[in-house]
């Protein structure tokens, strides 16, 4: 199943369900991404992503674990990576994006951002958090716009939490 987004600049996004056989386009992908974006996708620093870095993305369990795929509609080429992993209650989800250097600024982190929400939403998530490193201003000037909170990473003062609360529907 593939929906259409359509980011803050226009740009059309065909956004699909990761699969076991994206693997070879999500390694590509993470090539293009910039290398700081990478470090800070995995929180570590290395030139190409390795199979255990994608094996989240690629076998998701689609109940507490999605990974999504946007892709250009014009050309079909990957431009972003959106990953939602839930605890068992779901009372907490964590997210993570990554956006291919060339597309950085066309809204297309805003728009997989407000996909991964609504999707933890949905699926009656309480709480949505955000790990990043304190330098990565930009994910962390996004997340606050959306209505993410910064809090102190406890024991690791290079990292921010950013953490969005969800109303959650009366009775529940």
């Amino acid at each position: 199943m593939t929906s259409v987004l359509t980011t803050r600049t226009g740009l059309r996004l065909d956004v699909r369900i990761a699969q076991p056989s994206d693997e070879p386009a999500l390694k590509a992908f993470f090539d293009k991404v910039s290398d700081d974006d990478r470090r800070f996708r995995f929180l570590a620093a290395a030139e190409h992503v390795s199979h255990q870095q994608l094996v989240p993305l690629i076998e998701a369990d689609h109940y507490q674990c999605e990974s999504f795929l946007a892709f250009d509609s014009i050309n079909a080429e990957l431009v972003g990576s959106a990953l939602l992993a839930c605890d068992k209650a779901f009372d907490c989800g964590e997210i993570a994006i990554a956006i291919r250097a060339d597309y950085k600024g066309k809204g297309v982190g805003w728009a997989l951002l407000d996909l991964l929400g609504a999707e933890a939403e949905q699926r009656g998530v309480r709480r949505v958090i955000a790990i990043e490193s304190r330098d990565n201003h930009a994910a962390i000037e996004l997340e606050r716009e959306k209505g993410f909170t910064p809090e102190p990473f406890e024991g690791e003062p290079t990292l921010v939490i950013l953490s969005k609360t969800f109303k959650l529907p009366a009775g529940v």
